[in-house]
């Protein structure tokens, strides 16, 4: 489950990115998997995610926001949970060396 602790204040400029996103008019089944989802199937369905990520208007603030909430599930940004985790992990090592 996301840490909604780390969620920014309901205001409509924080969440405003989400109305010019392209996943708008997409079935959410696109980025978020099913239940026992695996292998082949798991991966075609993430690099339809991921395309329609690529040229996203607002990949960025999308990817920043599952990042600081440390989103569990889908794609987001263009990133699957695992790559978000792998990309957290790296930044938490990349702190604690400095």
């Amino acid at each position: 489950m996301a840490d909604v602790r780390r969620l920014p204040r309901p205001v409509a400029e924080v969440w405003d990115w989400q109305l010019r996103a392209r996943c708008r008019d997409t079935d959410v089944d696109v980025f978020f998997h099913p239940e026992h989802e695996r292998g082949d199937v798991k991966q075609r369905r993430e690099e339809r995610a991921k395309a329609q990520c690529h040229d996203c208007p607002v990949r960025e603030p999308c990817l920043r926001h599952a990042l600081e909430v440390h989103e569990p599930y889908g794609v987001w940004g263009g990133m699957t949970a695992r790559e978000r985790n792998a990309e957290l992990a790296a930044r938490r090592k990349q702190t604690s060396a400095a």
